[in-house]
């Protein structure tokens, strides 16, 4: 979160002018995080869409949409479609030397 935070086209560079003025700034980066963002890890949904389980018929019609592209035109894909698979699990820094990390479940 932290690195895409910094990477935003508005972050302020030069600092806030406030507290208030950065309360402002990370609360609207929070929910553009949140409820907008498509992450790649989650393959393109938000996170409210996996908490939601709406994430679910999402990647559904897309696993659908591209198996009716593939079936059309088949000479434009040279290997299968993308894996649309919800997660099962997420891990937020997840450990590369096999340590503990904190996860997220579908329940």
């Amino acid at each position: 979160m932290f690195r895409t935070l910094k990477y935003r086209p508005d972050f302020p560079h030069k600092g806030f002018a406030s507290l208030e003025e950065a309360r402002k700034w990370a609360q609207q980066f929070v929910y553009w995080y949140n409820e907008i963002h498509l992450h790649s890890g989650l393959n393109f949904v938000t996170p409210v869409q996996c908490h939601t389980g709406e994430h679910v018929a999402i990647l559904e019609k897309r696993k659908n949409v591209y198996k009716e592209a593939k079936a059309r035109h088949p000479e434009r894909w040279s290997k299968g479609t993308r894996n649309w698979a919800p997660n099962e699990q997420v891990a937020l820094n997840p450990m590369r030397d096999g340590g503990q990390t904190e996860v997220w479940r579908k329940s």
